[in-house]
């Protein structure tokens, strides 16, 4: 394979053509990643697809990102395992819309980006990543313990305990409708 550069200058790519991109960090290029991401490890990262030019003066970036990452369960702390494929879209437009003052709308198309003189595949391939990325992981099998709070002496409120004040909302919805709880009427 080709060494394929991280950055890519449009001005140099011709219109006419796509360009092809396949990125895979190598070992510590990936520790570094795995490092700022709070990962325990990321096994493999790839990112590949195209960039094409789209009318005049836009681009537009058609990816792929592949990554197995380790991190850690926020239950048990054990290292989970996660595979990830996500599709990457961007499109890098001349004539992006500019919001002045401090309250800026947000565009419906999320892919749209304002035309850089150079795209940065490895930012984009990180920022990816990052979005990517489970949130909560739980190793299997990992759950909370029932969390039961009450001040010192007081027994503390469970389903259980909870279920009479379900009879409220009854007594509310008959109230509601007219009818007399005591009577049925």
């Amino acid at each position: 394979m080709a060494d394929i550069p991280d950055r890519i200058v449009l001005a140099r790519l011709p219109r006419s053509a796509e360009f092809r991109f396949d990125l895979a960090p190598d070992a510590p290029a990936r520790a570094a990643l795995a490092a700022s991401f709070g990962l325990i490890a990321l096994r493999k990262l790839r990112f590949s697809g195209r960039l094409q030019a789209e009318g005049k003066r836009d681009w537009a970036l058609d990816g792929m990102l592949g990554a197995t990452v380790v991190q850690p369960c926020v239950i048990t702390a054990e290292a989970v395992t996660t595979r990830i494929d996500e599709p990457v879209k961007r499109r890098f437009v001349a004539d992006m819309p500019h919001s002045e003052g401090e309250e800026a709308e947000i565009p419906e198309d999320d892919t749209l980006e304002p035309l850089p003189e150079v795209v940065d595949l490895a930012a984009i391939m990180a920022e990816a990543l990052a979005l990517a990325l489970p949130l909560y992981p739980r190793a299997d099998g990992a759950a909370l313990p029932e969390a039961r709070f009450a001040p010192p002496g007081v027994a503390p409120l469970d389903d259980e305990t909870a279920k009479p004040l379900a009879g409220l909302a009854a007594l509310r919805d008959k109230l509601a409708g007219g009818q007399d709880p005591e009577n049925g009427r």
